[in-house]
């Protein structure tokens, strides 16, 4: 089919659909300035309801109150209704020590530090390094790092596990049961 035609026809299609539609077109500006001009009705239940829950409107002074609010009440609920054995216990020092003469450097890692290094001291440079570390009642997993190399057995530690093909010390410190 050639341009010409298919442009004609086109053009003809377009004109039938616009007499269909022109009288829906008369008179459509006065009928928008009446309806303007109506006062709005109220809408109907349903619709209001579904406004109400759908997006709430909250104040930012309304949401703060509310969060203290159930801050308080989760204090409460904590300190009042659910009572523990009492408050946490103290930490108390404790002395971690490693014999390593001509050593430079030596730390102590454990699940106390989330396993990073606290550095050990020599202060009289006689090979004894040490440390003290204040830590609640507890188990307590750990190893030395002698310049850098893992020493997992501790002569001193309670016990020893092994934890991904290493082994480790564990000390336990006070409280009940431990």
């Amino acid at each position: 089919m050639p341009w010409d035609e298919l442009d004609r026809l086109i053009r003809d299609a377009v004109a039938r659909e616009v007499e269909v539609g022109l009288p829906a077109l008369e008179g459509l500006e006065g009928r928008v300035i009446q309806r303007l001009a109506q006062p709005a009705g109220r809408p109907a239940l349903a619709r209001r309801l579904s406004a109400a829950f759908t997006w709430p409107r909250i104040r930012l002074g309304w949401a703060l109150a509310a969060g203290v609010a159930l801050f308080a009440i989760g204090i409460f609920v904590g300190r009042v209704l659910l009572p523990g054995k009492g408050p946490l216990p103290a930490a108390g020092a404790n002395l971690f020590t490693v014999a390593a003469p001509g050593a430079t450097s030596v730390a102590v890692v454990g699940d106390f530090s989330a396993w990073q290094p606290i550095s050990l001291f020599d202060h009289d440079g006689d090979g004894v390094w040490a440390v003290t570390v204040a830590l609640p009642p507890g188990r307590y997993e750990y190893a030395y790092l002698v310049d850098g190399r893992w020493v997992g057995q501790d002569p001193l530690a309670s016990e020893y596990v092994r934890t991904f093909g290493e082994y480790v010390s564990v000390r336990y410190i006070g409280g009940e049961g431990l």
